[in-house]
């Protein structure tokens, strides 16, 4: 496995190039990872990030000759979206997305499409949750998963007010499910350091999640009446600084518990 993985700007694979954006704060931890996909003629690039011009800049210089072939979006959130417009004029490519309003170009992007350059071969995956819009694509040359914010590599994902606890635990097991099936290698996340155990990681959402939700229930047993004295019992070990986050997911959790 050790001549898989290149430590090119931090972490990537022998077709996945990852260019940090220097967009890092305690939801986007490092900042946005903006993956580059194949080493032929023509490439991928997935999750431009945020609009920061020199970010885009050194993404194209990154590129040298190569072409970009298409630009594809793991969600609509700002982080990873808002650059996507500048970035497409930069290279004059077009824009892939499940939700319409972040696509430029004719083509939408959705579950069991199969994106190709050169002999590059990525396949989508529906993983609603994090986000209502949220994709998943398997980079089948290096057994690998780009999972945006679906899967993080350092602490948990926030279920955003767009997502669905329901449909993200439902995306969980999908994942959990293909990984052990398709024998994944690495998870390349939209923020944090890549990850070579793909199952384990997953594993550890699901009980993670599953831990949470008993959490929630004997804090409401305890007397906690809303969504910030739950938070205040349950994140007490946890900084402050993101208490706003675990609020949202909070509340995406009582919506699920509601609807049992």
């Amino acid at each position: 496995m050790s001549g898989l993985f290149l430590p090119i700007d931090g972490s990537g694979t022998a077709s996945a190039t990852n260019v940090l954006a220097p967009n890092a704060s305690p939801m986007t931890l490092d900042g946005t990872n903006t993956w580059v996909l194949g080493q032929g003629e023509s490439v991928l690039v997935v999750d431009p990030g945020p609009d920061d011009d020199a970010h885009l800049r050194r993404v194209v210089e990154r590129l040298g000759d190569r072409r970009v072939a298409t630009i594809l979006l793991t969600h609509g959130h700002p982080d990873h979206s808002a650059g996507a417009a500048t970035f497409s004029h930069l290279v004059n490519a077009p824009v892939r997305a499940l939700d319409p309003k972040f696509r430029l170009g004719e083509e939408g992007l959705g579950d069991g499409d199969v994106i190709k350059a050169d002999d590059l071969e990525l396949r989508v995956i529906g993983t609603p949750g994090h986000s209502s819009d949220s994709l998943c694509f398997w980079l089948s040359a290096d057994a690998a998963l780009l999972t945006g914010d679906t899967i993080l590599g350092r602490g948990t994902t926030v279920i955003a007010p767009d997502g669905d606890l329901a449909d993200y635990l439902r995306s969980l097991d999908k994942l959990r499910a293909m990984a052990e099936i398709a024998e994944a290698r690495a998870l390349l996340p939209g923020h944090g350091p890549m990850l070579a155990d793909p199952i384990g990681k997953l594993d550890e959402y699901l009980t993670h999640r599953r831990r949470r939700l008993d959490q929630i229930r004997e804090a409401i047993r305890a007397g906690a009446r809303d969504v910030p004295e739950i938070v205040a019992m349950v994140y007490a070990d946890v900084d402050r600084k993101l208490w706003p986050a675990a609020e949202m997911s909070v509340a995406a959790q009582l919506n699920y518990l509601k609807s049992l």
